[in-house]
């Protein structure tokens, strides 16, 4: 049964249709055929392949003239499945027969090994002739660190963080893949976060977290809503109480050394009001008062 994230990547390249042949330019370095237009179009291999050999997605590019000039199709791979191996030819050689046109298959493998499997060249027989699919994997996936070039290319930067979340370099990878969902309908940015986390391993996760919790803490907005939802309010609101009393008790314990080097004895109800004072304002004005005050009440004025 398809995964959510075998259906995520799918509706991506349903929903970008582009998207394909200009990774198969900039990643693939394939020349393409010039090309007006793209479309979805898998609806046609009804009865060209039969059930157990049905693709994921197929693209259709066409001409200034509607001449059909190139054919993709498209796998979601996160496994080995041997089967593949039958099937992928299948999809070249009957989409290319019934439509008269250059086929290719790209698959999509977010796994490096299962990226390498899918890579090997498939021999149809007695090394006479063979399917090279186009692997869309981490090896060939960059990593894509910069926010701005995230939000240029949306749908490979969501690639990427896929590809390398959990790599070296993955929570920076993650992170602009994060900040560039922003730019996109509440609807498709958290499928979109669901697939990044979802292939997340606990340390990152984990990491991610932390990362998500300090920029609320701060109150730098660099996430997209739903992703600063991904922290447990009442442990984020632990957090920050604890912050702030640690800097409450910081301003009493400087006010009380302050008043004993002056010389200055407390009453009790002064002692008392020092800790129970929980305004830093206050507290700042205190520290400031000392300087110059001859009594506790001066500088508690």
């Amino acid at each position: 049964m398809p995964t959510l994230e075998h259906n995520a990547l799918v509706e991506m390249f349903r929903d970008q249709p582009a998207l394909a042949p200009r990774l198969l330019t900039t990643l693939f370095h394939v020349e393409v055929p010039p090309h007006a237009s793209v479309a979805v179009v898998e609806s046609s291999l009804d009865q060209l392949i039969p059930v157990e050999f049905r693709a994921d997605l197929v693209l259709e590019l066409r001409d200034a003239s509607g001449s059909l000039v190139l054919a993709i199709v498209i796998e979601i791979q996160r496994d080995v499945d041997p089967n593949k191996k039958f099937s992928w030819p299948t999809y070249v050689t009957v989409v290319r027969a019934k439509k008269r046109c250059r086929t290719v298959v790209l698959v999509v493998a977010p796994d490096p090994g299962v990226a390498a499997w899918a890579a090997e060249n498939i021999d149809l027989g007695l090394g006479l002739g063979h399917v090279e699919p186009l692997v869309l994997g981490p090896a060939v996936v960059p990593e894509i660190t910069d926010p701005a070039v995230a939000e240029k290319e949306t749908e490979l930067a969501v690639l990427s963080a896929v590809a390398h979340g959990n790599g070296p370099n993955g929570l920076t990878v993650v992170q602009a893949a994060l900040v560039a969902l922003g730019r996109l309908d509440q609807e498709h940015a958290m499928v979109y976060f669901q697939l990044i986390w979802n292939g997340l391993r606990e340390p990152m996760r984990r990491a991610l977290e932390a990362l998500v919790m300090e920029r609320q803490i701060e109150g730098e907005a660099t996430f997209p809503p739903f992703v600063q939802k991904l922290i447990d309010r009442g442990k984020l609101e632990g957090i920050r109480e604890g912050i702030r009393e640690g800097e409450l008790k910081g301003k009493r314990d400087t006010l009380l050394r302050l008043l004993a080097r002056a010389g200055m004895v407390l009453a009790e109800n002064e002692s008392a009001r020092i800790q129970a004072c929980t305004d830093i304002a206050t507290l700042d004005r205190w520290i400031d008062n000392v300087l110059g005050a001859k009594t506790a009440a001066e500088v508690l004025s």
